[in-house]
């Protein structure tokens, strides 16, 4: 893999938030807290520490580059789905492609039944974090046991010295089909109204950027009640067409990963970040190139069989201009 973007020249007055989900990032090792079991040497996925090396190595190389097109430079801001934990996300840091970048990272421990949680990645020279806190989104199983899923976090900071809050989502999976677990994401909306709304009691016309995987599309109930409910922007609802999208399910494209933002990020105030941009990073190089699956992304595994690609979705990034 060679930086194809080496000779863009880097933009001050820009920098790219970004979100990745990036398909079961597991260690080698066995936690039994976690239903990881898929993931080690001995499994039927031969999870060996060659693969895991080369999966944090391509994912590196995919995260440097989200925005390089624009920007010249790597996101200052990444927020990550299906990770297992801090040990992967500092494995990830420490790859080829993202030691150079400065990257600290946000990241707490949830109840996930898979194990996997969301986390915020950030360029340390670019962004300053404040303050972080994870919310649960409180679920019940149809015998009324606990439905653990991945908590919310919320991270606020300075991105170019200005008061900007990132709340970071994974919301419920599909799995049990659409409708069935629809009520899990409207939870999930709920939780992330409930935060935008004490922010917004906390701080004057607070700026909020919202990403994530939401596993509904921008046209979706539980999203479109999110935006209009507090008055939010979803660049990504025009970039969703029949042929594009950021993963698929039976050759049809959904845009399950979206950034959405307060629309304050419309006012052109001197030294204040704007909105500039929206898109879904994907490149090329994270696409099957042939075959009947051709231009879908390029998956690590698909069930058991090791594929050696980068995840099964794409990441999507919006860059802002100052």
């Amino acid at each position: 893999m060679t930086d194809h973007l080496e000779d863009i020249p880097v933009r001050d007055d820009l920098q790219t938030i970004a979100f990745y989900n990036l398909e079961n990032l597991f260690d080698i090792h066995n936690d039994k807290h976690t239903n990881d079991n898929d993931f080690s040497p001995t499994s039927a996925k031969k999870w060996t520490p060659k693969r895991y090396d080369n999966k944090l190595r391509k994912l590196g190389f995919a995260v440097s580059n989200i925005g390089k097109k624009e920007t010249g430079k790597h996101p200052a801001i990444i927020g990550l789905a299906e990770v297992e934990n801090a040990k992967v996300i500092e494995d990830l840091i420490a790859s080829k492609y993202l030691e150079n970048c400065n990257y600290g990272y946000v990241h707490y421990d949830s109840l996930d039944e898979r194990g996997i949680d969301v986390a915020l990645l950030y360029d340390t020279n670019a962004f300053e974090v404040i303050y972080s806190e994870t919310f649960i989104v409180h679920l019940t199983k149809d015998n009324g046991e606990t439905d653990y899923t991945r908590d919310i976090l919320l991270v606020s900071g300075l991105l170019d010295g200005e008061h900007i809050h990132v709340i970071a989502n994974h919301w419920s999976s599909r799995r049990e089909g659409e409708k069935e677990t629809e009520h899990k994401r409207f939870a999930a909306a709920d939780k992330v109204i409930e935060i935008i709304t004490n922010l917004n009691i906390e701080h004057t016309n607070p700026k909020i950027v919202v990403i994530g995987d939401f596993n509904d599309d921008p046209t979706s109930s539980s999203i479109k009640k999110l935006v209009i409910s507090q008055d939010l922007f979803n660049p990504m609802e025009v970039l969703h067409t029949y042929s594009r999208g950021t993963t698929t399910y039976n050759f049809k494209w959904n845009l399950f990963d979206q950034i959405i933002f307060s629309t304050n990020f419309f006012e052109a105030t001197p030294d204040t970040l704007s909105f500039d941009k929206a898109n879904i990073f994907d490149d090329d190089f994270l696409k099957l190139l042939k075959g009947k699956y051709k231009g879908k992304p390029f998956r690590t595994y698909v069930g058991p069989k090791y594929k050696g690609g980068y995840s099964d979705h794409f990441p999507v990034y919006a860059v802002f201009k100052k």
